[in-house]
């Protein structure tokens, strides 16, 4: 159950709900900020996952009546997961199997700053249908979607293979919208600054700054699951290639957790933000990954409606990227990784992803265990990691 953190004398805001056994330096005052903004309603919800980010804490859930808020859910629009399953043992696959299935995955998925080349995969008709709101972005999208589809990208995205508790496959994806979407968050941050001079400034529904927000945001989002679709549709037959069998397709899981929607809560249709946050609504099936060395859960929402039927998006950061680098050591990394394949030649670069740098997940979920209940637990095997 949450923490209230109430009105403060002298700086007024609304409650603040806090999952969670700690509050990283800096979130508290990111979390008050954001709840004594004019347009915010009922009050604000704050993950077990909670760090501080650039504007709106990571881990940090509020609604409104009808302002969005363009900086209040971060760069990556639409960043997410989406996981399947195999109907293969995943013991049959040996340490060379998989070292050979990351190098597959490599060749056939652009990571980090790659990029596809040429004219790249041309957008689906669907995809393409819905206007953007500048002559720009749309420039924008014709430039960087071919080439960004179906791409992982760099930071934390990953794709992975785990295996069950019964010992079947999975295969998992971290990633989002990619270069372009930045660039639809970047010129939405610059509008809603232009119209309010605020330090967290909104764009109200009703005005047409705002219903263009929020159209280029909902097709960014579209975006983002379609890039990965994409590249679970890629690693899926990398995997085909080595067990001959294809994935279970019913047990496909998909979630956001940069995004904003129109939701029902407290009887009223709000704008729920979502920044480093999933949606938990009661019996929705939802994915919460650990660090690339610990377990990653298939969850059940329960529906909790002081978190805006919310949850956490992952174990969160207990030290910056700098922080990684400076502390932790790498034998001890490359200790913590002896049971997951990944590319030792990269261990230098991908220190800042050492579980190290990560809460705990069973903490998290300990102490989130009024909003998801845990359904699989998926223990990584092996890692490619932009």
């Amino acid at each position: 159950m949450p923490r209230v953190v109430h009105c403060e004398a002298g700086a007024p805001h609304l409650p603040i709900f806090l999952w969670g056994r700690a509050v990283p330096k800096g979130a508290l005052e990111q979390l008050q900020r954001i709840a004594a903004q004019p347009y915010v309603v009922e009050h604000v919800a704050a993950m077990p996952d909670l760090h501080v980010a650039h504007g709106v804490a990571v881990g940090t859930v509020f609604a409104t009546r009808d302002t969005v808020v363009p900086v209040a859910l971060g760069g990556d629009l639409g960043c997410g997961m989406s996981a399947v399953r195999f109907d293969y043992p995943a013991a049959r696959l040996s340490p060379r199997d998989l070292g050979r299935l990351l190098d597959a995955l490599g060749r056939a998925i652009p990571v980090g700053d790659q990029t596809h080349r040429g004219r790249g995969i041309a957008l689906d008709d669907e995809l393409l249908a819905t206007p953007l709101s500048t002559g720009a972005l749309e420039h924008a999208r014709q430039r960087l979607g071919p080439r960004h589809l179906g791409t992982l990208g760099g930071g934390n995205h990953f794709v992975e293979l785990s295996r069950d508790g019964g010992g079947d496959l999975w295969l998992s994806v971290h990633s989002g919208s990619r270069g372009l979407g930045a660039a639809i968050a970047a010129h939405h941050v610059r509008a809603a600054a232009e119209a309010d001079a605020s330090a967290l400034p909104g764009l109200r529904g009703d005005t047409e700054a705002g219903r263009a927000c929020l159209a280029d945001l909902a097709w960014t989002f579209e975006f983002a699951r379609a890039n990965r679709g994409r590249l679970l549709s890629q690693a899926t037959r990398c995997v085909v290639e080595v067990t001959g069998v294809d994935a279970q397709a019913d047990s496909e899981v998909d979630v956001h957790h940069n995004f904003v929607r129109r939701e029902v809560h407290f009887g009223q249709r709000l704008l729920v933000h979502r920044k480093g946050a999933i949606a938990a609504a009661a019996g929705e099936r939802a994915l919460i990954p650990g660090s690339m060395g610990t377990a990653s859960y298939v969850v059940e929402g329960l529906g909790e409606a002081t978190s805006f039927r919310s949850a956490s998006h992952g174990a969160g950061r207990v030290l910056t990227r700098r922080e990684a680098r400076e502390q932790l050591q790498m034998e001890r990394f490359v200790q913590s990784m002896r049971r997951v394949v990944f590319d030792q030649r990269r261990a230098r670069a991908l220190i800042e992803e050492a579980p190290a740098a990560y809460r705990n997940i069973a903490e998290v979920l300990e102490d989130e265990a009024d909003l998801v209940r845990p359904q699989v637990r998926l223990e990584p095997i092996a890692v490619l990691k932009g």
